[in-house]
């Protein structure tokens, strides 16, 4: 008698999850397309795509919010890398206390860690109040509502997104790599470009993307620490549909944005899928 296959599955195990996924993103992103097609004059086209392409305050603000979130993923990459790093490498309780500080900000929610930054950036705030005591400054510096202390407050908030991928990768490098590189006379920095980098970079790639995702979609942290002095394409998008009632124009935005955003990162995923090559051979 011969015995089942338990390696295969029907396919009609995953109806469920394939009708949750029609249900609550396919129909609804085919419901926004729809709606962006909506001119003006109540007949379909491509007005509103035209409206947005053709004025040059809207393109100011989707390459801004994509510079931004290139930005703040830079920031979590230079102080996440040397984190995971560490905590990775290091041993008990150390380890321990890095991954409960990496994992920390996750449980709190992120306006109030929001609020806190404003706390910490306000002219009287910690920062201030610290380099005025020092003697290092006369006047407050701007540091809230200013485009430095909103990449620092993402940067933070994002963080875990780009630690933890790291982390997991790091954590699959065979630490005789790294003995062996040294013992073939390979300084630390000549050991980390050509041996750790190389071999890390699916998990560095996984941490970009994710941060960047969920950079660029900040509303929340944008609108708070950003205030009234930068628009980027959350609020935007927020401002035409909700204070301008332009649901068409919105849908539209929100379709442009989602592409933009995908082909950021599909770059991403190429140069993951490069990297994985290259850590291969």
């Amino acid at each position: 008698m011969a015995l089942p296959d338990v390696t295969t599955y029907p396919l009609r195990l995953a109806s469920p999850l394939a009708l949750f996924f029609a249900a609550f993103f396919a129909a609804p992103l085919v419901a926004l397309l729809a709606l962006s097609l909506q001119g003006p004059d109540g007949h379909l086209g491509l007005s509103q795509y035209t409206a947005f392409l053709s004025d040059g305050f809207s393109l100011g603000v989707l390459l801004g919010t994509l510079w931004l979130g290139l930005k703040v993923t830079a920031a979590c990459l230079v102080l996440g890398l040397p984190l995971a790093l560490v905590a990775t490498r290091a041993g008990g309780w150390v380890r321990g206390v890095i991954i409960l500080a990496v994992l920390t900000p996750l449980l709190t929610s992120v306006v109030i860690r929001t609020f806190a930054w404003i706390v910490i950036l306000g002219r009287q705030g910690v920062v201030n109040s610290v380099l005025s005591s020092l003697g290092l400054i006369e006047t407050p510096l701007r540091m809230l509502y200013a485009e430095g202390g909103l990449v620092a407050a993402l940067a933070q908030v994002q963080m875990p997104l780009m630690v933890l991928p790291l982390m997991t990768a790091l954590a699959r490098i065979d630490p005789s790599l790294w003995d062996a590189s040294e013992a073939l006379g390979a300084g630390r920095w000549r050991t980390f470009v050509r041996v750790t980098l190389p071999l890390c970079l699916p998990g560095l790639i996984a941490g970009a993307v994710l941060t960047f995702a969920a950079a660029i979609s900040g509303f929340i942290t944008q609108s708070l620490i950003g205030g009234g002095q930068m628009l980027f394409m959350p609020g935007y998008i927020y401002q035409q549909a909700i204070a301008l009632q332009n649901w068409p124009f919105a849908a539209a935005m929100s379709v442009i944005f989602l592409v933009a955003v995908l082909a950021v990162v599909l770059a991403f995923n190429a140069l993951g899928r490069l990297a994985r090559g290259y850590a291969q051979t």
